[in-house]
């Protein structure tokens, strides 16, 4: 197996534990929750149109996504100060709170999986991975 090969496979493998939400299930917030968590929070102005876009699912999905946070007090809709007739996503304090316990947690699971690795790899692997990600499409 060359390396684009290996690469290949170890992002199957990541992609399939996303899709399964390994990390996600160590919280008490609903998988698909802390998706609209992370975009809320890398975002600016989120509508429901552009979550649905950042999460590769369809309007209605999305808009399903949203009411649930919205029901668990995660996130709330908020008038577009440039435009009173969109409605922008912001987290709330809880919404702040539960994206802020995702980092920690996924930072301990990540530090953990390099547990035995030198500054200097952790610091290469950081490089070349945002390198990576960085020249991937979309």
């Amino acid at each position: 197996m060359d390396d684009v090969e290996r690469v290949e496979a170890a992002m199957v493998a990541v992609r399939r534990r996303q899709s399964r939400r390994a990390l996600a299930r160590l919280h008490d917030v609903q998988g698909a929750l802390y998706d609209v968590l992370d975009a809320v929070e890398a975002g600016s102005a989120v509508t429901v149109s552009s979550l649905a876009q950042a999460l590769g699912v369809d309007q209605p999905r999305a808009s399903r996504l949203v009411a649930a946070a919205v029901a668990e007090g995660l996130v709330r809709r908020q008038a577009d100060q440039a435009d009173g007739r969109r409605s922008v996503l912001v987290l709330t304090a809880a919404g702040r709170e539960a994206a802020e316990r995702a980092h920690r947690t996924r930072q301990a699971v990540f530090r953990s999986a390099m547990d035995g690795w030198t500054d200097a790899e952790r610091a290469e692997f950081a490089r070349l991975l945002t390198r990576f990600v960085q020249a991937l499409p979309g």
